[in-house]
């Protein structure tokens, strides 16, 4: 993993994901998330946030977050401070012959750790280990509302290029 003064402020150790750590990933994406999808009904409106996350959006959200921790493609490192998983990302490589490109698919990074340079440093151990398994390009989704401001910043000072969609929703 490469080293810069961003990482020499966290106390956090990325390791490898185990199946034991599946309870606190859970928990702290949901705390992390919160915020998150409170600025997505925000934007969205309540009827259309329901039609696409349900009457409690923790629900589904837990559950796709299990099924990226249950993914045989994925790979999984979880960032620990003090023996506490304080933050996970889970990326995709895409073998594909005529792609070769890679997906960070999920980071989350508990409240009380976020601003702390964690984000950045899973970022970078999964950026890493994409390109060690011959990716030649990686993507990492985002929002472009208030609560995805953060994860914007994170991807932006890991020298993600950004590139603008646009996604119109209507309920029918």
């Amino acid at each position: 993993m490469k080293q810069d003064a961003r990482l020499q402020c966290v106390d956090a150790t990325i390791r490898e994901y185990r199946d034991d750590d599946e309870a606190a990933v859970v928990a702290l994406s949901l705390r992390a998330w919160d915020p998150v999808f409170a600025s997505v009904r925000d934007v969205l409106g309540e009827v259309i946030f329901q039609r696409l996350y349900g009457e409690n959006w923790s629900v589904r959200q837990q559950q796709d977050v299990q099924k990226a921790l249950r993914d045989p493609r994925s790979k999984v490192w979880v960032a620990e401070e003090l023996d506490e998983v304080v933050g996970f990302v889970a990326t995709i490589a895409n073998h594909d012959p005529d792609i070769h490109m890679g997906e960070i698919n999920m980071l989350a990074v508990d409240p009380d750790s976020q601003n702390q340079g964690v984000g950045s440093q899973l970022t970078d151990r999964a950026t890493d280990w994409l390109r060690e398994s011959g990716m030649r390009v990686v993507v990492i989704s985002t929002s472009g509302d208030v609560g995805h401001a953060p994860a914007r910043r994170t991807y932006e000072k890991a020298g993600y290029t950004p590139f603008p969609a646009v996604n119109f929703f209507k309920p029918v």
